[in-house]
C-alpha cells in the first residue's frame, strides 16, 4: 500500500531505500553542474574558434552533448540507474589520462593554461564521488 503522504508519483520511483535514492539524487545533480560547465566551456571555445570543425559543425556537437547530460541526469534522478552511474563514472575515468598530460605533461604551447585542465580534473573527480556513491552504495 502507498504511503498516504508522499507526493503523487514518488512511489512510482522509489525503489530504492531513502538514503540510496537521495545519492542517486546528489549524483544526478553533480553530474547536471559538470555538463553545463562543460557546456560553457565549450561555448566560449566556440566562440573564440577553439573547437575543431573537421569532425562536422561545432554548434552539432554542443546540442549533442547538452542531450547526453540531459540524459543522464534523467537516468540517475528519474530512473535511479545503478548501470547509468556506473558506465558514466567509467566514462569520467577515461577523462583522466588526456586531463593529466594536459596539465601536467604536454610541452607543446597550448591556448588553454595547465590551470583549466587542474580544474577540469577536480570538477570530473567530484562527479565520479557523487556517481560512486549512487552506483556501489559507498
Amino acid at each position: 500500500m502507498a504511503d498516504k503522504t508522499a507526493p503523487a508519483g514518488a512511489t512510482a520511483r522509489a525503489r530504492w531505500p531513502e538514503p540510496r535514492a537521495r545519492k542517486f539524487r546528489q549524483a544526478a545533480f553533480v553530474y547536471l553542474h559538470l555538463g553545463i560547465l562543460y557546456e560553457a566551456a565549450a561555448w566560449v571555445m566556440y566562440r573564440h574558434d577553439m573547437l575543431p570543425a573537421r569532425f562536422g559543425p561545432p554548434v552539432l556537437f554542443l546540442l549533442l552533448g547538452a542531450g547526453i547530460v540531459l540524459f543522464v541526469f534523467w537516468g540517475l534522478f528519474g530512473w535511479e540507474n545503478v548501470w547509468i552511474a556506473r558506465i558514466i563514472w567509467g566514462v569520467q575515468a577515461l577523462r583522466f589520462p588526456p586531463l593529466i598530460n594536459r596539465a601536467f605533461v604536454d610541452t607543446e604551447l597550448s591556448r588553454l593554461p595547465p590551470g583549466f585542465y587542474i580544474i577540469a580534473m577536480v570538477i570530473v573527480l567530484v562527479s565520479m564521488w557523487a556517481l560512486a556513491r549512487a552506483a556501489w552504495d559507498l
